[in-house]
């Protein structure tokens, strides 16, 4: 992608966005409301063939877990390629034939969304958005999302459910008219070939209406420029109204921009588009952003004047929750421990370096490419890392690395999944396992830290090994081999890094690790020996692993100071971590 001209830099969108806001639509994908904690259509994709396939089979779905594993999605896809009936991996039709087999009646199908999308809070960005809304500089916004995120994020700062007009299917005429008196802002809800019955099954009059909608949506686009967010293009009905709109070059005056993650594909119905529209003489750009909540803090970031009363939603909390005093030792009240830790110290800079490299992915093949030992990220700056001067160099010396800078790490970009909070969370478990008797395993974007077998008799182990001795028709020890198998186990911790109430928490979560079978799947016998392993610890069995957990990272003082790399050049990442857990009484949390 990085030899494209058709790929903008996040930069040069962030500085002309400002110039060109009013003018600007916003088109927002499954993808923008996956933080929110709503499936995305991927991710109803994969549902929808375990379902079909544990039905067929007549086994439990628990066979699958955990739907991201590439080993089961491979089981799933090689039996549905054998049927012959079912379109192939990534053809545009997959999600609605797959969505129709799975559940036929209609009714159903409406009812799997409505519980899919009852889930959800509205994310940073969605606050963003509704911010930006209240600002003037979004205008129109149109989705073929299910879900109410910008809705329910929108009603607090615009202040009354009035100040928005939302077109919905039942007034397919209500978007353009907006757009034609100028009522601002507008939400469209588009019908789309992913909804719960597709386009071509619906009765006339569904159609019609629908017809009308997207009518309104390539109207809209000969007016103004559109940014696509979080849509992956695979919507035929949506791409061809897209299409209708370049309009021989007259369309998106104030262009089309299209944000795709570094790491993911890019559909050929996108490069398409682009490509259409930039030989029209469309100002036409993929632009690379990791997440939609990052996109939209960058650009309330650059934006002249943010008004405190707005800042304020962005950072709100739940007024339920509040900090609490310790309890007294002979307290009769309730008390829950919760499992997470305060962090009172944390990196606010990190090295900044500038290169001639693409994104994440590129990022990530230079440093293990290189064998250096640091902790990167891809910024739209730059890539922020953490480690020696010299050990920079030597991933990046060679793509005309300038001279290193300092980049400042703000509290803001952490309440959410930014490159910033993933560079910390990449620090704290090297820290970890750098000065612990602990090794780190990854798994997609999370970490689990497990006990070195050559350390298990460590001294930091020592509560560790005596909440395990405590077990009853387990193994008593805290390492060793599955019993008719020869993969290792261990004790495990599942951390994350969250900022909450103004406080960078690490998030303990004691598991069991087994080392995987070839292609990185987990064994039969590997995941019953966790389930048995773990179906014995009650209350008191979970208080005494996270303490000897605490134990373990804490040691036995209040609070204990962790670095990265300890080293005297560059940039470390230290961490101090409080021993001090967090706790829950009476409906309050500290």
């Amino acid at each position: 992608m990085g030899t494209n001209s058709h790929i903008m830099s996040l930069d040069d969108f962030l500085r002309v966005f400002p110039l060109r806001a009013p003018n600007i639509m916003w088109f927002l994908g499954a993808g923008a409301s996956a933080s929110s904690g709503i499936m995305t259509a991927y991710d109803m994709l994969w549902d929808f063939k375990r379902a079909l396939y544990c039905s067929r089979k007549k086994v439990s779905l628990k066979l699958f877990p955990d739907l991201s594993d590439d080993g089961a999605r491979s089981v799933l896809q090689q039996f549905f390629d054998a049927q012959g009936a079912f379109p192939p991996g990534g053809a545009d039709d997959e999600y609605a034939v797959y969505f129709e087999h799975a559940y036929p009646a209609e009714q159903d199908r409406r009812r799997f969304i409505d519980n899919a999308v009852s889930v959800g809070t509205p994310s940073y960005g969605h606050k963003a958005l509704a911010v930006l809304m209240k600002c003037d500089n979004v205008r129109a916004v149109w989705t073929t999302n299910f879900d109410r995120m910008v809705e329910d994020a929108a009603l607090p700062i615009l202040g009354t459910s009035s100040k928005m007009v939302v077109a919905t299917l039942g007034e397919p005429n209500l978007s353009i008219e907006a757009i034609n008196e100028g009522r601002w802002p507008i939400y469209t809800k588009l019908h789309g070939d992913f909804w719960s019955r597709r386009l071509k099954n619906s009765p006339t009059e569904l159609q019609a209406q629908d017809s009308t909608m997207r009518r309104s949506l390539v109207e809209a686009c000969k007016r103004f420029g559109l940014a696509v967010v979080g849509f992956s293009g695979r919507d035929r009905s949506i791409m061809d109204a897209l299409n209708e709109a370049i309009d021989s070059g007259h369309g998106y005056p104030a262009g089309l921009f299209w944000f795709v993650r570094p790491s993911g594909g890019i559909s050929p119905n996108v490069t398409g588009l682009i490509e259409k529209a930039t030989k029209n003489g469309i100002d036409a750009h993929i632009i690379e952003v990791e997440t939609f909540d990052e996109l939209m803090a960058d650009i309330l970031h650059l934006l002249p004047t943010l008004p405190d009363e707005l800042a304020v939603h962005l950072t709100r909390q739940a007024t339920r929750v509040a900090d609490a005093p310790l309890p007294k030792p002979n307290g009769t009240s309730p008390i829950i421990r919760l499992n997470a830790i305060p962090i009172s110290s944390a990196p606010s800079v990190c090295r900044l370096i500038r290169c001639d490299i693409g994104g994440t992915k590129e990022v990530r093949t230079a440093v293990e490419n290189s064998g250096a030992h640091i902790i990167a990220a891809r910024r739209a700056k730059g890539v922020i890392a953490f480690g020696s001067d010299s050990e920079m160099s030597k991933a990046f010396g060679d793509l005309n690395m300038r001279p290193l800078d300092v980049y400042p790490i703000e509290t803001r970009r952490l309440r959410y999944d930014s490159p910033e909070l993933s560079l910390l969370y990449q620090g704290l478990v090297c820290a970890i396992v750098r000065e612990r008797p602990v090794l780190a395993h990854k798994r997609r974007s999370e970490y689990v830290v497990s006990v070195d077998p050559e350390q298990s008799g460590h001294v930091l182990l020592s509560s560790l090994r005596e909440a395990t001795s405590n077990l009853r028709y387990t193994p008593t020890t805290i390492t060793g081999v599955i019993p008719g198998t020869d993969r290792q186990w261990a004790e495990a911790l599942r951390i994350r890094l969250e900022y909450r109430l103004d406080t960078l928490w690490l998030v303990l979560e004691p598991t069991i690790w087994v080392e995987s079978a070839p292609q990185n799947r987990l064994s039969a016998e590997g995941k019953e020996f966790i389930r048995k392993r773990l179906a014995v610890r009650y209350n008191r069995d979970w208080f005494n692993f996270l303490k000897g957990w605490v134990d373990l990272i804490v040691t036995r003082n209040d609070e204990c100071t962790i670095r990265a790399y300890g080293i005297g050049d560059g940039l470390d990442a230290s961490f101090t971590i409080s021993r001090r857990s967090a706790f829950s009484m009476k409906g309050t949390t500290v």
